[in-house]
């Protein structure tokens, strides 16, 4: 029985694991997208900084990303369409996983 639960808990551990860096990287991507629209918007230093801030506030109104698309193509307006945003929010995703990776293994 000791075998089992061993694998158990490895199991348990590997996925609250998973769960806290898919998190991570949601938070940094979403971090990374208000400072890429924040750019569009012609916001710099501390207003893109805040404004970084609210994307990732966004993200805890609903399960899933439609909250921070929402947030970002509301205050974008016309700057940027659907599959622009969308296509940076899937980019993002990737470089964020790629930079928390990198910490992890430093």
């Amino acid at each position: 029985m000791s075998t089992f639960d061993d694998r158990e808990n490895a199991f348990e551990n590997k996925y609250a694991h998973d769960a806290e860096m898919q998190f991570k990287a949601e938070a940094r991507r979403n971090k990374l997208l208000g400072l890429w629209a924040a750019d569009l918007m012609g916001k710099s230093g501390d207003a893109a900084s805040e404004y970084a801030k609210e994307v990732v506030k966004a993200d805890f109104e609903e399960a899933g990303d439609e909250d921070v698309y929402r947030k970002v193509s509301g205050d974008l307006g016309d700057r940027a369409d659907e599959t622009t945003i969308r296509s940076k929010m899937i980019e993002l995703m990737a470089v964020a996983k790629a930079q928390i990776m990198t910490e992890v293994s430093s």
